[in-house]
């Protein structure tokens, strides 16, 4: 009815037989009154009431929509509903339960900005490298390598120049062991590559003949890993010396050299230094059947000894490594008693003036050139008492054994340089 604030623009009957109409609720109409709302109830119970076997079905116009879902929203505020509050609750309930999570949000949080961070670093790196690819691209593999070989050949004749000078200078003793007897002789291998690190030990100096072999300094120096080599002739002195994997020593009560090879554990050779005294016939001034030591520098394996003929003079002998032939021989006129050990460089035999405290190198005597000089080169015994005293070409130091202790040197050499060509 008009009275009642509502009018019907238009109603039809479509195709199908389903009856349409539109309803339209005045502009200063609202639906949050009661009133209002019972009507558009009664409304929406007219509309659907059709003829028999017609579908059920009204249509509100644009106009009307919005204010019948505005009618609801309010209706549902005012009143208030059920089914919402539950849902608030169990929404607080998530809420509580997802409380745990704000720690591994904040960590999550750090880890981001780390990886921004790292990401970051990782630009930088990747621009230096392109960098540094962008410059090596500039020369050709072969060209490069060519470049290298050459460097290395340089380097290798400047360190051949560098390899033998004057001895001018030995630093104070490094003490690496205190083991053994009061004699003895310690060594590494003076020509194999650095790699190679075993440390040969031999206590006593007469009738011995167990060698024990250490994989590295380190385990000497703990006294752990170490094989034993038996040797099939005893020893005399302590100028023994360990060559290419060999060991050459004099064997006892002869003037016998001996070359046993350690991996087949056995003698490859042994040959008599003629004329060559033993049994303490010519020792140094220490004793001990000290008469031949064997020993190696830059140019090979030298022995040194005396005999009758030189009035036990010290005699200097190059020895061939594989047949431990002689192969030149020099009288360097020092008597061999007064001498506390002696050892070679670079073709010179340096000469001690005593084993003792106190002692020097006092002499020098240069193969090449069959000269010899005196020297003043202090040499600061610790213990008292050198009984072995070998230069290490390898390794560019002295080994000693001294009352009981391995100790080593390290030596000054003076160089003079003669280039042929640029450095």
């Amino acid at each position: 009815s008009p009275d009642e604030g509502w009018q019907v623009y238009t109603s039809a009957q479509a195709p199908d037989g389903k009856c349409l109409c539109t309803a339209v609720i005045p502009v200063q109409g609202t639906c949050s009154r009661d009133l209002r709302s019972h009507q558009l109830r009664q409304l929406m119970e007219k509309v659907s009431v059709g003829r028999p076997g017609a579908d059920r079905r009204y249509r509100l116009s644009p106009l009307t929509e919005p204010l019948v879902c505005g009618w609801e929203d309010a209706h549902g505020r005012r009143h208030g509903s059920p089914r919402r509050g539950d849902q608030r609750g169990e929404l607080k309930d998530k809420m509580t339960e997802l409380l745990p999570l704000m720690p591994v949000l904040d960590q999550y949080k750090s880890d981001t900005r780390l990886i921004v961070h790292l990401k970051e670093e990782v630009r930088n790196l990747s621009g230096s490298l392109l960098a540094i690819q962008e410059e090596m691209g500039a020369y050709d593999y072969e060209e490069l390598q060519q470049r290298v070989l050459m460097l290395e050949a340089r380097l290798h004749a400047c360190m051949q120049k560098l390899g033998c000078g004057k001895l001018t200078g030995v630093s104070n003793p490094i003490t690496i062991r205190a083991s053994g007897s009061r004699f003895g002789s310690w060594m590494t291998d003076t020509m194999t590559p650095s790699a190679d690190s075993r440390v040969w030990y031999m206590d006593g100096y007469y009738k011995g003949r167990r060698v024990l072999e250490f994989r590295t300094l380190n385990d000497f120096v703990t006294g752990q890993n170490f094989v034993q080599h038996l040797l099939p002739h005893p020893w005399a002195g302590t100028g023994h010396v360990v060559f290419n994997g060999s060991l050459y020593y004099n064997k006892y009560q002869s003037n016998i050299a001996v070359k046993y090879h350690f991996r087949s554990r056995s003698v490859l050779v042994q040959r008599s230094l003629a004329g060559a005294g033993y049994n303490n016939t010519f020792p140094y001034s220490w004793g001990g059947f000290s008469d031949i030591d064997f020993m190696v520098d830059e140019s090979g394996l030298w022995a040194v000894y005396t005999t009758n003929q030189n009035a036990g003079n010290i005699v200097v002998s190059r020895v061939d490594p594989q047949t431990l032939e002689v192969l030149r021989s020099w009288d360097t006129g020092y008597p061999k008693r007064s001498a506390g050990e002696s050892f070679m460089i670079c073709g010179t035999l340096y000469v001690t003036n005593s084993h003792l405290a106190g002692a020097k190198i006092y002499f020098a005597y240069y193969t090449n050139t069959s000269s010899y000089e005196y020297t003043d080169i202090p040499f600061h015994n610790q213990y008292s008492h050198i009984s072995m005293l070998d230069y290490n070409p390898r390794e560019r130091v002295l080994y000693t054994w001294n009352n009981g202790h391995q100790v080593i040197y390290n030596v000054t050499l003076f160089h003079v340089i003669k280039t042929s060509g640029e450095l």
